[in-house]
């Protein structure tokens, strides 16, 4: 099926799927780590708890930058 693709087509749809994907990923590993600490995440954010802040960043950034890892090398 990936003769009859652009390839340029191919990698856009790989982008956007990633795209999604970590999204995703993003959201639910916000709402799983929410569920395990003792405390509402957006509360602390409305407070300016920069700890928690800190904290949601590393989810963030380790969830993307696996995801990011795992679609460029899915390209080759």
């Amino acid at each position: 099926m990936t003769d009859t693709l652009d390839p340029i087509l191919l990698n856009f749809l790989y982008a956007v799927v990633g795209g999604l994907l970590t999204l995703f990923f993003m959201w639910l590993g916000c709402k799983m780590f929410s569920h395990i600490v003792s405390f509402n995440i957006a509360d602390e954010l409305a407070k300016g708890n920069l700890a928690v802040g800190v904290m949601i960043m590393g989810i963030f950034v380790g969830i993307g930058v696996a995801l990011g890892l795992v679609i460029g090398l899915g390209l080759n």
